[in-house]
């Protein structure tokens, strides 16, 4: 199993995401598990504050590094962040990372996804407002990661899409093995080819025919490789 805990002010976001289709299923057959955290609920004063303005001014609010930095000792495998050498681990090597999502951090693709798949507990912290400060980067977060080149109005949707990124990487969530040794590369890359199903011929109006290709109503199963290698794009970064 591997666990993600996500950090976040908007917890209610994920509720129809998590509860349903695979997702759904592979929590309840225990491949994975996730866990919503309100960032709101670390915080100690009556107003529940989890911003502040920016030092050396700028417009907007910048998330506080002090509900965060509770949070993740709370929830943590670790028992303990890596601030300093008294504080790591002793022993067996940790499988846990936490991910800080900026638009500033590495471009999330398929091979990171892979890496992460490996791990035993990846806690992901979605900024807000114009920002986290930039303690949680510095003393706190493992990796930075962005899921493109554009800015949204915080991290939980690339936490939506790493969980399923990711989920469907570990062993059992999609059903069949066979259907991750088909399209998983070996150095973590996807394979993402064309498709066809029924009907064979497609009439959108009188006088016009979309057919699905030939070789892969042949029957020939090197032949429908091929097709497919050649008829695919290997996703790989």
């Amino acid at each position: 199993m591997i666990k993600f805990d996500v950090i976040t002010i908007f917890p209610e976001i994920f509720n129809s995401y998590i509860n349903e289709s695979l997702i759904a299923r592979a929590q309840k057959k225990k491949f994975i598990k996730i866990n919503i955290h309100n960032l709101r609920d670390f915080t100690k004063d009556r107003h529940q504050t989890v911003d502040d303005r920016p030092f050396g001014g700028g417009l907007g609010m910048v998330l506080k590094v002090e509900p965060i930095y509770k949070a993740i000792k709370k929830i943590n495998l670790r028992q303990g962040l890596r601030l300093s050498s008294a504080e790591r681990p002793q022993g067996k090597k940790s499988k846990v990372k936490v991910v800080l999502f900026t638009p500033r951090g590495e471009k999330f693709n398929q091979k990171i996804a892979s890496k992460l798949s490996k791990l035993d507990q990846i806690i992901f912290v979605c900024g807000r407002y114009e920002g986290v400060d930039e303690r949680v980067a510095e003393k706190i977060a493992d990796m930075q990661l962005s899921i493109g080149d554009y800015d949204l109005m915080g991290g939980e949707l690339p936490a939506m899409v790493a969980i399923e990124c990711i989920s469907r990487l570990v062993p059992g969530v999609l059903g069949k093995p066979q259907l991750l040794k088909e399209r998983i590369t070996k150095e973590g890359g996807f394979l993402e080819y064309a498709q066809y199903t029924r009907p064979e011929i497609f009439e959108p109006e009188k006088g016009k025919k979309w057919k699905v290709p030939k070789v892969l109503l042949s029957g020939d199963h090197k032949k429908i490789e091929e097709w497919k290698t050649s008829h695919g794009k290997v996703i790989e970064s």
